[in-house]
Parts: structure tokens; sequence; C-alpha cells
């Protein structure tokens, strides 16, 4: 069922974001995370999906705030470095504080940024579904997003030459 699960869900192309927190001393946390949708529009809310065992959920709670950063049409690399686990991830991108809750932004690597605190959380799983109020929201560029389907990365964005797949 596993397998056949994972075969269904990467036929449904979604949107691709990098998840962050602040972990105290330890630094920055981070993952990257095609389970996100919005949520409500007032106030403005949305949801992301985490897997319970992982470092950056820890952070999300710890901390009570995270940055949802919304990827970059050519940002595929950022996306597989944050799926990888390298412990030097933050190291290898330019990043800062957003203004609100202080996660970290990926300033060139996102197009927007929702900068966020945690109004609920529910275990569902091998996941923790985190609901998160928009404090703020950064937009870094207006090109392409980054899209991830059919076991592939592709771009989608508002002009014709952008493509999917």
């Amino acid at each position: 069922m596993d397998a056949d699960f994972r075969d269904m869900m990467a036929s449904f192309p979604t949107g691709v974001s990098v998840v962050a927190a602040q972990d105290g001393d330890a630094g920055p946390r981070g993952m990257t995370c095609s389970a996100l949708c919005s949520l409500s529009v007032n106030p403005a809310s949305l949801l992301v999906s985490l897997r319970t065992e992982s470092p950056t959920l820890r952070a999300v709670l710890s901390s009570g705030a995270f940055a949802v950063n919304l990827l970059r049409g050519d940002s595929e690399w950022v996306a597989a470095l944050f799926a990888s686990g390298a412990p030097d991830r933050f190291d290898r991108v330019l990043w800062r504080p957003t203004s609100h809750t202080r996660s970290p932004a990926l300033v060139e690597a996102a197009h927007a940024v929702g900068d966020c605190t945690v109004d609920r959380t529910f275990p569902a799983g091998d996941h923790t579904i985190v609901v998160g109020g928009v404090r703020a929201i950064d937009r870094f560029s207006t090109g392409s997003a980054l899209v991830y389907g059919f076991w592939k990365y592709g771009q989608w964005g508002r002009t014709p030459s952008a493509t999917v797949g």
C-alpha cells in the first residue's frame, strides 16, 4: 500500500516549499515540504504536514513559529538540499530572519515567504499537522514557482514561456 499511495500522490502536482524554524542555540532547521495548503483568508492561515520525528517539527513547536518559503522555479537544487538532511544546508543558502517571528527566510531561493506563528497542531499518522497564522508576507520575485509531480520538478509561471514537466 505504501508504494501505491506514494505513486498516487506523485500524480498530483503541487508547489514546493521549505518550512524552516529557529531551534534556539542549535540554530535553524528546515525541510522540503509539499504537504502545504491555504486554510483561511480571514484570518490568514495555512497548514503544513511535517513528519512527527523531524528536527524541523521540534524546532517549529519549541519556537512557536516558522517560515513557509515558496520556492522559485530555478530552486530545484534547494528543494533537493533541504530534502537531503545535510547538516550544513543553511550554510549553503542565503537566508535571513523574517521580520515578525525571526524564522529563516531563503531570500534567493524563495519567491514568497509566509512568516507564521503556530496556532494549533494535530497528530495524523506519522505526521503532525501544524496550523499557522500568517503574520507577515515577504515577496522576493514575481517569476515562476517550483512544482513537483510525476516524480520530477518543473516550473509554473505567469509568462507563456514557463513550463511544467
